[in-house]
């Protein structure tokens, strides 16, 4: 699996991961797009993901998140696996792929939420925002619940902990008009906070949770 990999890699495309912020070390330089036709020649592989996880291989780790069967994911093997994140979007890849689709996603969302460790942290955010999109059929409590913690870490400074917190937000309150009306809310708690970071998150969610289109969305729906 690995020599396909190498087989499909561009080294050249290195450098410019590196500019994104993205960890390199253990890279080859094979697209996400690469990777997700690769991904439906394999189909569902459980044993595959772990395999590759294994492997340290950056890309990988990521067609692991892509092949694995979230029925069979545990919640230690995403507490694992998400120890060894050490680049922001691996990270999000897993949220987005495999962790939310779990049924352990609202539980480790709020857990990792309050985290210590940068990529940790990032992902509960993440999976908060992934699956304000994607969980059509939770009920806005569920969400809502996820906004005290939103504010409570909104003065995070770390770039890539305060653009998850950030897009949780922005995800939330565009899921429905009554999680619109509680995130706007929250957004502004948020612009009071005194910190750069918070000011930055309140400023950015209210640009886009005020902005027409978002407001005609929600108009329409009432």
């Amino acid at each position: 699996m690995l020599r396909s990999l190498r087989a499909m890699a561009d080294p050249a495309r290195l450098e410019g991961m590196a500019r994104y912020g993205i960890d390199t070390r253990r890279a080859l330089g094979v697209t996400v797009t690469e990777l997700r036709a690769f991904a439906r020649t394999l189909g569902r592989d459980h044993e595959l993901a772990a395999a590759l996880w294994d492997s340290g291989v950056h890309e990988a780790r990521i067609l692991a998140t892509i092949v694995d069967d979230p029925a069979l994911v545990s919640r230690r093997q995403m507490e694992r696996w998400i120890r060894d994140v050490a680049s922001w979007d691996l990270g999000d890849q897993a949220c987005l792929n495999l962790f939310e689709r779990t049924p352990h996603a609202f539980e480790l969302a709020e857990a990792w939420s309050g985290r210590e460790e940068e990529f940790v942290k990032r992902a509960g955010f993440a999976l908060m925002a992934v699956a304000a999109v994607h969980r059509k059929d939770e009920p806005d409590q569920r969400f809502a619940a996820f906004l005290p913690l939103i504010l409570a870490h909104a003065t995070d400074e770390r770039t890539h902990v305060k653009k998850a917190v950030n897009w949780a937000l922005r995800q939330i309150g565009k899921r429905s008009p009554a999680l619109h009306r509680r995130a706007v809310a929250t957004a502004r708690q948020i612009r009071a906070l005194d910190s750069r970071a918070a000011r930055w998150i309140a400023a950015d969610a209210l640009r886009e949770l005020e902005s027409p289109a978002v407001l005609e969305r929600f108009d329409r729906a009432s």
